[in-house]
């Protein structure tokens, strides 16, 4: 070997020999002899470095992966004995190899076995435990074996091929090698498994617990009969008293459990488990103190759970009323232990159970009635439920890390628990949430976590006790008197005060979700609303509040508006400070972030729409919010056109835009029934637009500054409607000035709505923007770019889309004056680029565009008196587009996107027999088709088909036309 190469595999080995090891990787890999080298000096121990080793086995994994049909039968017969002779010369090293060799030799090993165990090498375990005996060395390698070759064959989670998936060819494959291993190997293989666990469960703690691992991994597909029986679990049964070995066999017992088999099987195993656990001192959870082991043993007890549940349910199915009923019962005795496990301290523990807890509702919402023992279990589940949702001391509020994600995971799945008991029995948990709700809102001496979760408890009731569009106030008399009752608490005992904020933050959801209580009882809205305004709301000291305070207080306004005509002047004046548009200079932090401030103008927005105020009153008003926003937008526009240092640029920028986004999101307010004109609020918004486009020109930060405009533009389009069309012009012209893919591309829809909208009424403008925007889409498509540029390659194809989009409108929306009036050579050029995009370029979506856009030509032009020359054109590029395109290779119709396309390519072959008539059926026959060497018959069943009424024949028939075609 090259032993210059090799040093390049030491990590710390530098750049040049490290590329010299690669380099002499791959040469290895090609070398049809190289692998005997690398098997050779494994088997001899000629290398003591570690990394060398490595890489002889990745050779030789390269070799059986995708050499090894190539091996003669003496060179395969050498492959093997080589690989037993490391295995020899292992059980005879003083020192073991480090384990990532180790399980790299075990990952040869089974690709061996996969390769040669149905064929050259039936005795592949034979060989191997025949050679190792018990030796611990040859054990640990054999169970690395085991586990390689479970990976390969069995394991769901790992994907075989590069492809991802395993073929079909290989599924069939491992299907084989199972089958075959039950009926030759299996039972010495589950006997090896008893010696070795028997052997080394006091003296090799390291060994037992692989060969657990192997155990739990191989049950789900072997003969049960082999494992649960009772030599072999009750030396499971022993190790579950072992320190060192109680988690692994935790898991193996888990994985027995977990098998399918007959359900009057299953219970009895579950039975026979749980007694010996039971009279071992395992139920008595709250005396072990080894939190992992315990997690392990709730994971258990889920799958003994889940298990029972699995065959009462096949049991109840089958009508099996006396096995159905035992089993029902041998359940219920399990509940206690859930129960503790449910309630434990440790979350991770709690966690694991809650599956067996929901199916187990679930079990007792199909029972007809239930006993008192059952609903006594129903309530010391809503118990459990209620304590493990509280906060513990250790949370952090501020700085939320991992362990506070995984709380807030663990309490998903606990309200999972809360709606399953809300459907088995909806009373018992309103009379349980409202007395713990009723005894905690005594707040003043409670900790925060009870209050917290008090609240929290009234707000998780909304989604688990469902109402229609939120009424939880009407209909059912019981449930909206309590509710209500707990709602008029919540806003009169002053909680809003409590000094947390995570009780702030429910205080405030609590009510957003119940909003419909303030219709039923408005006389409360005056103290929300001071709630929402003063330091416990959008004034508090912790952003995090202020934040989401924000985006509520905009929610509990759309909802409440009617009921708050009294206070807007008040509300206006409350909200005043957090309306400024913070220049970047100021350099005091705001209270709101800008995303904040979105909210709360929106909301001043909807007050202000919603009044009863006369329209000039509500003119007045708009006008105070909007006015500070363009004085600040003018004087920074400016100090924008002088600045020259790059990040005050910026700065300076993104403040502008945002007092864009804030006169965009006022105007959302705005309804049919409340339009901008009826507000008399229009004026004020074409200040805005005659302040803002300026900002077009601006020759620094474009990006940022177009996109806040063009956002406006649309919002504009659809709130002033024909008022706003005085100042799109000129707004084009600055947007199609230099500008990049993403320009164009977001520019495109802005004239897509604007042609929707206004047809015909903006025909003028688009006949003299047409060309000047289609020049622009063709500059920036033709500019070069790297070869592997992948975002520019993604660019351009969206550009592409967007380009046929826009022809697309033009074109649907009645206009053949806009692309007819551009002068013979502009049309030419335009339906060029559409062929090509129909033919040249392998994206479906495109294609389908500009197919949709080549039938309504036809149907435009493509008559007696359409345009001069278009006939001619239909002939020599349109019908072959229609026949190319699905003939390409990378035209694939086993995808449905694609298939879509080909039906677009179907309607305007109709098209044109319809504009066309019997000439196109001719041109077909005599002429088009000929050409393509299709033949005579073929040719005659197309035109047939083709001349039939119904175009879904004809979309069939081309999908069956093509498929024979690329075969």
């Amino acid at each position: 070997m090259d032993e210059q190469a090799l040093l390049g595999l030491n990590p710390n080995a530098d750049a040049s020999y490290q590329q010299r090891a690669l380099a002499y990787f791959e040469q290895l890999k090609e070398s049809p002899d190289a692998w005997q080298v690398c098997a050779e000096s494994l088997a001899k121990g000629l290398y003591s470095d570690d990394h060398v080793k490595f890489f002889c086995f990745q050779v030789l994994e390269h070799q059986i992966k995708f050499r090894h049909g190539a091996l003669s039968a003496a060179q395969q017969q050498l492959f093997r004995e080589t690989l037993m002779k490391w295995l020899q010369t292992q059980m005879m090293n003083s020192q073991p190899e480090k384990a990532f060799i180790r399980n790299k030799a075990a990952q040869v090993f089974a690709l061996t076995f996969v390769a040669e165990y149905l064929t050259q090498w039936p005795k592949f375990f034979f060989d191997i435990l025949s050679l190792i005996g018990l030796n611990p060395r040859g054990v640990d390698l054999y169970l690395r074996m085991l586990m390689a070759i479970d990976a390969e064959v069995v394991d769901r989670d790992i994907h075989h091929s590069s492809e991802a998936r395993p073929t079909f060819k290989e599924t069939r494959r491992n299907t084989l090698i199972k089958d075959t291993m039950r009926e030759q190997c299996i039972p010495s293989l589950v006997e090896s498994w008893y010696r070795i666990l028997h052997t080394y469960q006091h003296t090799h703690s390291e060994l037992t617990c692989q060969c657990l691992e192997v155990v739990g991994a191989y049950v789900s597909w072997i003969d049960l009969s082999l494992i649960a029986n009772d030599r072999f679990v009750n030396l499971l049964l022993s190790h579950m008293s072992v320190e060192v070995l109680r988690e692994e066999a935790c898991d193996c017992l888990f994985e027995i459990v977990n098998k399918g088999m007959d359900p009057v099987d299953k219970t009895k195993l579950v039975e026979s488990l749980c007694q010996v656990l039971q009279s071992a001192g395992f139920f008595n959870v709250e005396q072990e103190d080894d939190v992992d082991f315990v997690a392990k043993f709730s994971k258990l007890v889920n799958g003994m759970g889940q298990s029972l549940i699995t065959s009462w349910t096949k049991l109840a199915k089958a009508g099996d009323m006396k096995n159905s009923q035992e089993t029902l019962r041998a359940l219920e005795t399990k509940v206690p232990l859930m129960l503790q496990l449910l309630v434990h301290e440790d979350d991770d523990i709690s966690a694991n159970i809650v599956g067996f807890c929901y199916d187990y509702l679930h079990v007792l919402k199909q029972l007809p009635l239930l006993t008192d023992h059952q609903k006594a279990n129903v309530e010391a589940i809503m118990l459990a439920v209620m304590k493990k949702l509280t906060y513990d001391d250790e949370y952090n509020f501020e700085n939320e890390g991992e362990d506070e994600a995984m709380f807030v995971e663990y309490r998903k799945q606990l309200k999972l628990l809360l709606d399953r008991l809300a459907q088995v029995s909806p009373e018992l948990l309103l009379e349980a949430v409202r007395r713990v709700f009723t005894s905690t809102m005594h707040w003043q001496t409670a900790p925060f976590m009870e209050v917290e979760v008090a609240i929290r408890l009234l707000y998780m009731l909304g989604e688990a006790l469902p109402a229609s569009q939120g009424a939880h106030f009407s209909g059912d008399g019981a449930k909206a008197s309590a509710l209500q009752d707990m709602m008029r608490m919540l806003v009169t005992c002053g909680v809003s005060e409590y000094q947390h904020t995570s009780v702030t933050l429910e205080f405030f959801e609590t009510v957003v979700r119940y909003d419909k209580f303030f219709i039923v009882e408005p006389q409360h809205i005056p103290n929300v609303l001071m709630a929402f305004l003063d330091h416990r709301g959008l004034r508090h000291s912790s952003p995090k509040v202020r934040s989401r305070v924000a985006y509520l207080f905009s929610r509990y306004v759309k909802t409440l508006h009617k009921h708050m005509n009294a206070f807007i002047e008040d509300i206006l004046s409350q909200l005043q400070d957090l309306l400024d548009l913070s220049p970047p200079e100021n350099g005091y932090p705001p209270l709101l972030t800008s995303d904040d401030q979105l909210f709360v103008f929106e909301t001043v927005g909807v007050l202000i729409v919603n009044s009863e105020y006369t329209a000039q009153r509500k003119q007045a008003l708009m006008r105070n919010l909007l006015d500070p926003l363009m004085g600040t937008f003018k004087l920074l526009l400016g100090k924008l056109l002088l600045e020259q240092d790059e990040e005050r640029q910026s700065a300076l920028a993104d403040c502008l835009n945002h007092a864009v986004g804030f006169a965009s999101r006022t105007s959302k307010a705005f309804s049919n029934k409340q339009t901008v004109k009826q507000c008399g609020c229009s004026e004020v918004y074409l200040d805005c637009l005659q302040t803002f486009l300026p900002a077009l020109s601006c020759p620094v930060q474009k990006e940022v500054l177009r996109s806040g405009v063009r956002t406006f533009l649309h919002r504009m389009i659809i709130c002033l409607e024909e008022e706003v069309l005085p100042f799109i012009p000129s707004a084009s012209e600055h947007m199609l000035k230099d500008c990049e893919a993403k320009d164009l591309q977001e520019f495109i829809p802005l004239i897509n709505q604007i042609t929707a909208k206004f047809k015909g009424q903006v025909s003028p403008f688009l006949q003299q923007v047409f060309m000047p925007l289609v020049q622009a889409i063709f500059e920036v498509l033709a500019r070069p770019a790297e070869e592997n540029d992948q975002t520019a390659a993604l660019e351009k194809q969206m550009l592409r889309r967007s380009y046929f989009g826009f022809i697309q409108t033009i074109t649907g929306s009645g206009m053949n004056e806009v692309m007819g009036s551009q002068g013979v050579e502009n049309i030419e050029q335009v339906l060029f680029t559409i062929i090509q995009g129909a033919v040249d370029f392998p994206d479906p979506i495109a294609q389908k565009t500009c197919f949709i856009i080549l039938s309504k030509l036809v149907e435009l032009w493509g008559g007696k008196d359409g345009l001069v020359g278009f006939p001619d054109f239909i002939y020599k590029h349109i019908v072959p587009a229609c026949f190319l395109t699905p003939l390409k290779p990378t035209f694939d119709l086993s995808d449905a996107q694609t298939v879509l396309t080909l039906s677009e390519c179907a309607l305007t072959l109709k098209m044109i027999h319809l504009k066309r008539g019997p000439e196109f059926i001719h041109y077909l026959q005599q002429e088009y088709l000929p050409s393509l060497q299709v033949s005579p018959d073929i040719i005659q069943e197309l035109c047939q088909v083709l001349q039939q009424p119904d175009s879904k024949v004809l979309k069939s028939y081309l999908k069956a036309f093509f498929q024979r075609a690329k075969l």
